[in-house]
């Protein structure tokens, strides 16, 4: 019986090693997947506030060089404006070109801009195409009369 009880305080011994051996490696694997997979995630994390950076920088610059466009072109016709008034004869081109400045003028001090309309032909209980619900009481009606 002694040999018996040796032969399974060895296979004890034996597994309980094994086992010891496949949790430390299968622990490190696990381990270094998940630091792995953090890595990636700051990874993308990073790469995508670089991106929003330069959106936002796109934007920025877009803005400014539309600004700088807007006032040469406000330029351009205030120097032709000012040219036609001093070099040419016709009356009738002179008021033309100030009435159109003028207007310009009163176009850009505008503030503030409107959200788009419903052009779409209606009746006063109708919805119009802007609607959310717009042509659901047509076809729902269409399927009840089919």
């Amino acid at each position: 019986m002694t040999d018996l009880t040796m032969a399974a305080a060895a296979a004890l011994a034996v597994g309980i090693l094994i086992g010891v051996l496949l949790g430390r490696s299968t622990g490190q694997g696990s381990y270094l997947r998940q630091r792995r997979t953090e890595q990636q995630i700051d990874e993308l994390r990073n790469e995508y506030t670089r991106y929003q950076a330069q959106v936002n920088e796109h934007f920025m610059e877009s803005v400014h060089l539309l600004r700088r466009f807007n006032d040469s072109y406000r330029d351009v016709n205030q120097h032709m404006t000012k040219s036609a008034t001093r070099l040419c004869n016709d009356a009738e081109l002179i008021h033309e070109l100030e009435q159109n400045s003028a207007q310009r003028l009163n176009n850009e001090r505008k503030e503030g801009s409107e959200p788009p309309r419903d052009y779409a032909p209606k009746d006063p209980d109708s919805s119009g195409t802007l609607a959310e619900d717009y042509g659901l009481k047509e076809k729902s009606q269409a399927k009840v009369k089919a």
